[in-house]
């Protein structure tokens, strides 16, 4: 008897540890992640450019329209992952841009990537803009916070100790890589320590008002001129 419980006893121990681990894919990449890509390298680099590189919230803007400039450049794709970030990291660097604003990881999180994993391509993102492209200044913003009273994107919401997760690591590798790391989170946090619902149409991605935020936090850092 004693035998059959614990036989049972490391049963569910091994069934408790494998609901645990849930699947990830690191292969995923968007439907319209070649066209975007194929776009990309047609247009013309140059090393006064400024490159907003990341997913959907990225993409979601224009950023010459909201910050008032000519040289900035949108690279962002709607769903992308860190691991296609890497994949099309190049089309980044060929042209020696002056300066890299990324933003990326909440879809990661969203497809149980783990955070060691989402850090991992972080730095793996800065060291190659490094040696690409050793001029071009790098920016890394944390993640934005997730609102789970939406239902459009219910694998991004109840993320709440990933997001933290991530990102107390990135402002960590920012100190240990040298480079400039901008702290969005706390900026569109809501009273109920959710993403701001007047910055939101989902939950996830941002209104006109976000977005203004996010320019503002930008400008009143001086980061564009810096």
């Amino acid at each position: 008897m004693k035998q059959r419980l614990m036989m049972m006893g490391c049963l569910l121990l091994a069934m408790a540890a494998k609901a645990q681990t849930a699947k990830w894919d690191s292969t995923f990449r968007p439907n319209n992640y070649a066209l975007k890509v194929g776009q990309f390298k047609s247009f013309p680099n140059a090393p006064t450019d400024i490159i907003f590189l990341g997913n959907s919230i990225t993409a979601g803007t224009d950023w010459m329209e909201l910050l008032g400039r000519t040289d900035v450049r949108n690279r962002g794709i709607s769903g992308d992952i860190t691991y296609g970030v890497l994949e099309r990291l190049d089309e980044v660097t060929e042209g020696k841009p002056a300066k890299v604003f990324i933003l990326i990881g909440i879809n990661d999180i969203s497809r149980n990537i783990p955070d060691s994993l989402i850090m991992k391509n972080h730095r793996l993102m800065v060291q190659r803009i490094k040696q690409a492209s050793p001029k071009t200044r790098i920016y890394i913003h944390t993640l934005l916070p997730v609102n789970n009273e939406f239902t459009q994107f219910k694998n991004h919401y109840n993320k709440d100790e990933h997001i933290a997760a991530v990102n107390a690591a990135l402002k960590q590798m920012a100190k240990e890589e040298g480079i400039t790391l901008i702290d969005l989170y706390p900026h569109f946090l809501g009273a109920d320590n959710k993403l701001n619902k007047a910055y939101t149409i989902d939950g996830l991605h941002l209104t006109a008002a976000g977005y203004k935020v996010w320019a503002e936090i930008l400008k009143k850092g001086k980061y564009l001129e810096k």
